[in-house]
């Protein structure tokens, strides 16, 4: 296990002394009787409440694009370059809590940084320190404040039973959108786009209060020497059309049926829509294209799409979660070890057959990647040999034969 393993012994006590004394301050800090998270079990705040979401599709798109990217990245853990696994790894990709799985896990983590600004995740740890649960917190529930001694940042939880409870910044996953100046939280981007949120919603309850009055928009004129009987005889035979939804109508002498012109143009609620998708795509930092946008800016492939919203949308929250879990699911012996988290963004950037073809032929060729790695990438498993070697053109050699002794080593 790394945590007994690669802790060298002075570094692995200065972490445990430096937790232990952030324990007694959080016990000196709890105004309950006792520290339980059992008791928060069942609150609202263990879940994420999303009924901001069903206000506006096209918000609800944007965070559900957001948050299905980041839970579809696969994160491994590695020390240098190679992967590997322990029970800290397992934790996180398979089984953060007994509710979720590390999908779930991160999908609702992102969902609520996006919702609302800010993602909260409660670091559990067993007895020899080792993280063993994550359990994401409502926000509304959590606020950072900094301890006035030692100017470290803490997190207040309001708990089940009215009391107030303080957790240090190494035992809680924060993930947030941009803060603002001297502030410890995120910027919630639905309150950014308040105002754009707001005219959509005039706009489309306008426009649908048109709609539902245009099959109303008639006039039905009749002379002045029309009885009483004759005209009750021609109301009741448009109630019957307009009720049968059409069908052949009597316009008898001296009635006249004139439809009045619809207000209501489709197009202006065209443009509202490209205006609220433009404004949402700005908040949340991606393409407008993302978003189903149909007009506007154009690209030459999928593939181009992609990499653009790799770099320009998911690389900044991908490091932000990465740096998160490496400084506070792992010790500071096993970083310095060589430990760390990694999200691989390139599942995201799968190019077409033909793009892919030439990329691992000039990969192989060039010597900066074996068949076997190739092979691994597209999900078959390694064959070894000289499959796993190195080679370059020549044609072909492993790499780290000389070049003298070439037409020996292909006999």
């Amino acid at each position: 296990m790394i945590h007994k393993g690669t802790a060298k012994g002075g570094e692995n006590l200065k972490w445990q002394h430096r937790f232990r004394q952030a324990l007694k301050m959080a016990v000196a800090g709890w105004k309950g009787k006792t520290f339980d998270f059992s008791k928060w079990t069942g609150r609202v705040f263990w879940g994420i409440d999303n009924s901001t979401l069903a206000t506006n599709e096209t918000i609800f798109s944007a965070i559900t694009r957001l948050a299905n990217s980041m839970a579809t990245l696969p994160i491994k853990l590695y020390q240098n370059y190679e992967m590997k696994h322990n029970e800290v790894s397992d934790l996180l990709i398979n089984n953060p809590n007994p509710n979720m799985t590390g999908f779930e896990f991160i999908r609702n983590l992102e969902t609520s940084r996006n919702e609302t600004g800010n993602g909260y995740a409660l670091i559990e740890r067993d007895i020899r320190l080792v993280p063993s649960r994550l359990k994401i917190i409502n926000p509304a529930y959590v606020q950072p404040v900094i301890e006035q001694d030692t100017r470290e940042l803490w997190y207040q939880i309001l708990g089940e039973d009215g009391n107030r409870y303080f957790v240090h910044n190494m035992e809680m996953i924060h993930v947030k959108h941009i803060v603002g100046s001297n502030g410890l939280l995120g910027i919630n981007p639905i309150k950014v786009l308040t105002n754009s949120i707001r005219f959509d919603k005039a706009v489309r309850e306008f426009s649908l209060k048109e709609m539902e009055s245009a099959p109303m928009s008639f006039i039905l004129k009749y002379g002045a020497n029309v009885d009483d009987e004759k005209r009750q005889r021609v109301i009741n035979d448009f109630k019957r059309f307009y009720r049968e939804n059409g069908g052949v109508l009597f316009q008898e002498p001296g009635v006249e049926i004139q439809e009045l012109d619809r207000k209501y143009v489709a197009a202006d609620t065209f443009v509202t829509e490209r205006i609220t998708r433009s404004r949402v795509a700005n908040v949340f930092n991606m393409p407008v294209t993302m978003l189903n946008d149909t007009e506007g800016q154009s690209y030459s492939s999928n593939e181009q799409l992609m990499r653009m919203f790799v770099d320009l949308t998911l690389m900044p929250i991908v490091r932000q979660y990465e740096q998160e879990f490496n400084r506070k699911l792992l010790t500071p012996a096993e970083r310095k070890a060589g430990y760390y988290f990694k999200f691989n963004t390139k599942a995201l950037l799968r190019a077409d057959t033909k793009t892919q073809a030439e990329y691992y032929t000039k990969a192989i060729r060039s010597g900066w990647m074996s068949q076997d790695e190739v092979r691994q990438l597209e999900d078959l498993p390694p064959v070894g040999g000289n499959a796993s070697k190195l080679w370059v053109s020549g044609d072909l050699y492993p790499i780290e034969v000389d070049p003298r002794d070439r037409k020996t080593a292909r006999k």
